[in-house]
């Protein structure tokens, strides 16, 4: 199973959230903490925005913060809601349902199965759960510009 870099960086920008507790945080903050485009990370927040996660202020002294305690973010569902899809092969996509092995070949099925498993894997983590070993890996807010 492979997520895309959107995912990727929409759960970095919710732990880094998650860290920072109640302070207000620049996309241009997180941009520079994982080296990753600021136009990119826009789309990114417009959308955990728009999806209830995070709450923006625009404007001097602006800035985003989670919309909901961490422990109530749970992580399966959110990678559903910013994965664009789980067509892990060729035949999950609607572009390619004339897949001439399809009668006879289980593989969809097993791997529909499979990320039916990862993502109940997922559900059972909240936001919070990401960061709770967070001291073991030397990684604190102190850390965190």
């Amino acid at each position: 199973m492979q997520l895309t870099h959107y995912t990727d960086y929409s759960l970095r920008v919710l732990v880094y959230l998650t860290l920072k507790k109640d302070k207000s945080v620049t996309i241009t903050e997180i941009a520079d903490y994982y080296n990753i485009s600021r136009n990119h990370l826009v789309k990114i927040v417009n959308n955990l925005a728009n999806l209830g996660y995070i709450m923006t202020t625009r404007g001097k002294g602006g800035g985003m913060r989670l919309a909901l305690p961490a422990d109530e973010i749970n992580v399966g569902e959110v990678v559903r809601n910013v994965e664009p899809h789980f067509d892990i092969v060729e035949c999950f996509s609607d572009k390619h349902a004339n897949c001439r092995i399809e009668p006879i070949c289980k593989l969809k099925q097993m791997l529909h199965s499979a990320t039916g498993a990862f993502l109940a894997e997922l559900d059972q983590f909240s936001l919070q759960d990401v960061i709770s070993n967070r001291n073991l890996k030397k990684i604190s807010i102190t850390s965190i510009r």
